[in-house]
């Protein structure tokens, strides 16, 4: 539960801290710039989300293993 809050927070934080810098970047009229970062932090978040999808089908190949050894007894 707690591993889950955590990367709701990861995520939010990243996605606050993008969203200020594209505002000050784009009011300071370097709107390229201010995309990039965009771009930049959603690559970030896209990471966290494909590492974390990882550990889960980890950890349901694990389950499925574990039944398959039980299962030959």
């Amino acid at each position: 539960m707690i591993n889950e809050a955590y990367l709701l927070f990861q995520i939010a934080g990243v996605g606050i801290i993008v969203a200020i810098i594209h505002t000050l970047l784009k009011q300071a009229g370097k709107e390229d710039l201010a995309h990039w970062v965009t771009l930049v932090g959603f690559i970030i978040v896209l990471l966290v989300v494909i590492d974390t999808l990882a550990e889960l089908f980890q950890q349901i190949r694990s389950v499925f293993l574990f039944q398959i050894i039980l299962g030959g007894f």
